[in-house]
């Protein structure tokens, strides 16, 4: 359809007689841009399209697992599991070590657990941000590798 440039009382009346409404498109344009067209109708296809674009987005899950700073290996393997079971459903891994009471004088040994996490997962993980000292927990994030196509 061929533009048409009309005064703004023509293009007012030429809506009021089809029944819709007078819709700027562009009003840092000279002279402004406008369409006829309903106007309610035009709320609800953007609407429907926000949806859709929401609902294409993807959703970014994180999920935790918690160890002591003197894990043994069989709860250390069991934990391992399930970090390779999230990381493998694509959701993003916060691993971190807790340190209660006096525990806080075995750091190394926490960060030394975070870092073997890291090194077994790291066939499908990569690690996000180094285990680091958050006041009582040493945190560290993994995240899945992108799918190589």
């Amino acid at each position: 359809m061929e533009p048409v440039v009309l005064t703004t009382s023509e293009a007012l009346n030429r809506a009021k007689e089809q029944g819709l409404d007078l819709v700027e498109i562009t009003a840092k344009a000279d002279p402004p841009v406008v369409k006829i067209l309903d106007y309610k109708k035009f709320l609800y296809d953007q609407k429907k399209k926000q949806k859709q674009i929401k609902s294409n987005a993807q959703k970014v899950v994180v999920k935790e697992i918690r160890f002591g700073p003197n894990t043994d290996e069989h709860d250390y393997a069991f934990k391992l599991k399930h970090a390779r079971k999230f990381i493998e459903e694509g959701s993003k891994l916060k691993a971190y070590v807790m340190f209660k009471g006096r525990t806080i004088i075995y750091k190394e040994k926490g960060e030394i657990l975070l870092l073997k996490m890291a090194q077994e997962l790291e066939d499908i993980a990569k690690v996000e941000q180094l285990p680091k000292q958050e006041g009582k927990r040493m945190i560290m994030f993994l995240a899945p590798k992108p799918n190589k196509k």
